[in-house]
């Protein structure tokens, strides 16, 4: 399980460089987080709302592909760019908006 909470530090860390110096998309961000927070994060230490961590490996395999072939779900796979083109697509995509 180390794995995981490694790749979820890269992650992490690539989340944050991609959001935090484009305010327009700090609140879609922040949709985001909790549509794939695990149930009932608020119990469980770090009581923040993350997905799981099997949550987020399926997550990252249909993104990139099987973690056994190369990098599908590899710490290093997931970029700002990913990140950005993902919440834009996020925006431009949820009902209400004309």
């Amino acid at each position: 399980m180390r794995a995981g909470k490694e790749r979820w530090g890269a992650s992490i860390a690539v989340v944050l460089r991609a959001v935090v110096p484009r305010p327009s998309l700090w609140s879609e961000a922040g949709a985001v987080i909790f549509r794939m927070a695990r149930a009932g994060w608020w119990r469980h230490r770090p009581f923040l709302p993350l997905p799981g961590e099997a949550y987020w490996r399926f997550r990252m395999e249909t993104v990139f592909g099987s973690a056994g072939e190369g990098g599908a779900g590899a710490a290093g796979a997931l970029t700002v760019d990913d990140v950005v083109t993902y919440l834009r697509w996020c925006q431009r995509t949820r009902p209400g908006r004309g």
